[in-house]
């Protein structure tokens, strides 16, 4: 059965049937699935009721995967038994009860709720992300996903001409301590010292320009903060407006892929602390940074 896309949003966004991913998949087929990922950004797969060896092994084909640990994220070092390179985003504790409302855990996951792109906190940021809804609540937990190509095309020539050079610093505990999140240890903060990112990304297959932006980023190099997050919270606003968002309501066993290098995404509320949403992420790793000269330590 051949593969088929057909768009859910007017500028982005697309689903495509065709493909089992519980059976071996051709070549091709990963080809004509990463074509369709440049051309959409965010790709749904419906109806895939996956494990997570076969979410791996699916993920492998378009890359090196990123590791879930004490380097890229906070807690979870003691959580759920996962796949190796499979990432928890459920609202389960490792005996797979639901999250206490005071659990650190949770604190930290509500900046999930924030608008930003995987793993910008690194320097060599990550490529694609890509999500299985195992257990999907009734009402709530929907997924945001913002055009950042297409909120770039929309700026004036005046402001693209102003930033196409500001090189941003991005960090996992500027977005958390925006929430109030301060429940940080040592540790921690020496992992999440800032790394440096391009506000203006050229995408390498495409050669489109987007903005990159992400709740992580809380200063402009050479500019006073203040005037930064000023720029940043107006870049933001601008590149979420309805018009450039696809929201996702997820079905169960739903795969949604989605390219960071041109997207900003967030999740969207519900009642965490009464029904079970169990979604596991992997992760394909980036493969160069954005801006060069950094030293990861």
């Amino acid at each position: 059965m051949p593969i088929t896309t057909r768009p859910l949003h007017p500028v982005f966004a697309g689903e495509a049937t065709g493909i089992d991913l519980t059976a071996p998949i051709l070549d091709e087929d990963i080809a004509a699935i990463d074509a369709e990922i440049n051309k959409f950004a965010v790709l749904v797969l419906p109806g895939q009721n996956i494990n997570d060896e076969q979410q791996l092994a699916f993920s492998r084909h378009f890359g090196d995967l990123e590791i879930p640990g004490a380097n890229s994220n906070i807690g979870q070092r003691t959580g759920r038994e996962m796949g190796r390179g499979v990432a928890d985003l459920s609202n389960l504790d490792r005996d797979s009860n639901l999250y206490q409302r005071d659990d650190r855990q949770r604190m930290f996951n509500l900046g999930n709720q924030l608008w930003h792109s995987d793993s910008s906190f690194k320097i060599i940021p990550a490529k694609y992300s890509m999500l299985s809804g195992r257990v999907v609540p009734p009402h709530g937990g929907d997924t945001e996903f913002a055009n950042m190509r297409a909120a770039y095309e929309a700026l004036d020539e005046q402001t693209k001409s102003d930033i196409e050079d500001l090189v941003c610093e991005h960090s996992l505990l500027h977005s958390r301590g925006v929430l109030g999140f301060t429940n940080i240890s040592e540790d921690e903060t020496k992992n999440f010292k800032p790394v440096l990112q391009r506000l203006v990304r050229t995408h390498p297959d495409t050669g489109q320009k987007s903005l990159y932006l992400s709740a992580h980023a809380g200063g402009i190099v050479g500019m006073p903060v203040p005037e930064a997050r000023a720029l940043l919270r107006e870049l933001t606003e601008h590149a979420t407006q309805r018009e450039f968002v696809y929201r996702h309501k997820w079905q169960p066993h739903d795969l949604v892929i989605w390219d960071n290098r041109q997207t900003m995404h967030r999740a969207t509320r519900f009642r965490d602390t009464e029904v079970v949403r169990d979604m596991h992420r992997t992760t394909v790793a980036g493969t160069a940074p954005t801006v060069d000269g950094q030293i990861s330590t």
